[in-house]
């Protein structure tokens, strides 16, 4: 019994610094972006903002371009959410649910497109985007985004869908309601943890991306928020880095998913089937 305990309290210092160390390049970050250019040139750290100010972000809100490359992220982050989680729904839900000729195929196919290096697409993207008159283009940066996306949601979403037994929408079906009513009111309200964790991760990805943004948002006014971090951290280099502003740019950019996970965790560490045996 002693033995036990004392493993698990060196478990559990184990995670507790381990925890800390994930969180301190956030807190440091954080902390940074509160403090001027004298004392973050300063050989002894500062590990608390007391005498700080609120004069690095109020320089970076002043950017016009940092509205701009929001409204850009946020659209095209959306965009690609909510059409990466229809389409992945639909696929997971059909290779789930329903066999059909090729079905093996398709899933296999799923894994080996995640395989593919995204630096070998970019060339074709260009083209494809430049032909269909999308570069510079909210739309265009989002069909390539949930193209990337839908592979990997399709096979996350599946497993959730398979975890829901079929017999609950049976056991509706004799109780009067059509397949399709037994389906939106039984299992999919079930998949809603598995649709926030998709959509957590859609949404991850379509914000912080950086590459293919680069390759096909070229010009300023199209920039998204990390194209228009990069731009600012350059802009700040010509004249003597101050890692302040840039410490509070990148703050800035993380709020928002910060943001986004606070409002869906519930969800998300809510049980796959809970309350399917009410009653």
């Amino acid at each position: 019994m002693r033995a036990t305990k004392l493993r698990r309290g060196l478990l559990t210092l184990l995670a507790v610094v381990l925890a800390l160390a994930w969180a301190f390049p956030v807190y440091w970050m954080v902390n940074s972006a509160f403090l001027d250019k004298a004392t973050l040139s300063s050989t002894r750290p500062t590990f608390l903002p007391f005498g700080g100010s609120f004069d690095n972000f109020t320089t970076v809100l002043g950017d016009p371009a940092f509205g701009r490359a929001l409204a850009i992220s946020l659209s095209v982050t959306l965009v690609t959410v909510a059409a990466a989680l229809a389409i992945a729904f639909l696929g997971a839900l059909a290779i789930s649910r329903f066999r059909f000729r090729g079905r093996a195929s398709f899933v296999l196919a799923l894994l080996l497109i995640q395989m593919l290096p995204a630096e070998g697409l970019f060339i074709a993207q260009y083209k494809m985007m430049s032909s269909v008159g999308l570069l510079n283009n909210v739309l265009g940066l989002a069909v390539l985004y949930t193209a990337a996306v839908v592979p990997f949601t399709i096979w996350m979403l599946r497993g959730f869908v398979a975890g829901v037994p079929i017999d609950l929408e049976e056991a509706a079906m004799v109780d009067g309601l059509s397949r399709t009513q037994a389906f939106l009111r039984i299992t999919f309200p079930l998949l809603a943890p598995g649709l926030v964790a998709s959509g957590v991760y859609a949404f991850l990805q379509a914000w912080n991306e950086f590459t293919v943004a680069l390759v096909v948002m070229t010009e300023e006014q199209a920039r998204t928020l990390p194209l228009w971090l990069r731009g600012f951290i350059q802009a700040s280099a010509t004249r003597e880095t101050d890692w302040g502003q840039v410490m509070a740019a990148s703050t800035l950019v993380a709020i928002p998913v910060i943001v986004f996970f606070l409002l869906v965790q519930s969800r998300m560490s809510s049980g796959l089937v809970g309350g399917a045996v009410k009653g």
